[in-house]
């Protein structure tokens, strides 16, 4: 398993708090590539990459969870959706020129969706408005008020030409002792926060974990792949043609073909006249 690509959980056996650190390289550059996004909007959709990896990762059931930033900045709709299979695709649209790098420039006033979508059981859906300048104190804020268990997040990204990455660390209270746990919370967040951006981004999740927590005693569990997938085929794209009706697949006839474009990976589907005939014949 690639280093730059995986996600690691871990306890800490004497202390009320759980964790999670995220790397991700390759799977990051297959999301991007094909996209001419702005080097600001990359950056930001490669942070909202390993926070959803990170939330997916505190899910207790199989399911899907999709964290949606919109706004009323030059950035008016960025998403990642992943599952508890580490498996993730994002994008991002934009309406204006981008003015600046950071989140509030980006985004302006607007909000955070995040849903969660069990295999079994009932969808949930939280919002948060965006009242801070950082997707980290947004994500923090979710936390507070969904599951009300301090929470803190340290995210880190590293964008070039050639290759990209990003990093993430999540740090989560025990709701065991609460007098305990606020103590335990305190400590491992003020050794956490000697983490730099470069350690993070550059060494393997278990070194940074040694690092930080050395004189502590960590269980950890086995590492999970972090993969991109689309989750585009051919066959999606015959059924929302299909789901159009037979008289505008006939105004495609006409036309003599039909593309349909995937905004996540960009792939084009091609459906010429005789394909459209065929597809409409399903009717």
């Amino acid at each position: 398993m690639s280093q730059s690509d995986q996600l690691l959980r871990f306890l800490f056996r004497e202390r009320d708090v759980r964790g999670e650190v995220v790397k991700v390289g390759a799977s990051l550059d297959a999301m991007l590539a094909g996209h001419q996004y702005p080097q600001p909007v990359k950056q930001l959709l490669a942070e909202l990459v390993a926070a959803t990896s990170l939330l997916t990762a505190t899910l207790k059931f199989e399911g899907q969870i999709a964290v949606q930033l919109q706004g009323d900045g030059p950035v008016r709709f960025i998403a990642v959706n992943g599952n508890d299979q580490q498996q993730f695709r994002g994008v991002a649209r934009l309406q204006s020129e981008i003015q600046g790098d950071s989140f509030a420039e980006l985004i302006g006033q607007g909000y955070m969706l995040v849903t969660i979508t069990p295999n079994q059981g009932e969808r949930y859906q939280g919002i948060i408005p965006l009242v801070s300048d950082s997707l980290t104190a947004t994500l923090e804020a979710y936390f507070n008020q969904s599951e009300q268990l301090p929470t803190r997040l340290y995210l880190h990204t590293e964008i070039g030409e050639q290759q990209s990455q990003a990093a993430g660390l999540l740090l989560q209270v025990l709701p065991v002792d609460q007098e305990k746990s606020r103590e335990d919370f305190a400590h491992i967040e003020l050794l956490a926060d000697t983490l730099t951006r470069e350690e993070l981004l550059t060494l393997a999740p278990e070194e940074s974990l040694y690092r930080l927590f050395h004189q502590e005693i960590v269980e950890l569990f086995p590492a999970q792949p972090v993969q991109f997938v689309c989750g585009c085929s051919r066959d999606k794209s015959e059924s929302a043609i299909i789901s159009l009706g037979a008289d505008v697949i006939d105004e495609y006839i006409a036309e003599g073909k039909l593309d349909i474009s995937c905004e996540y990976c960009n792939t084009i589907y091609h459906f010429d006249a005789a394909d459209l005939q065929q597809l409409k014949q399903k009717f």
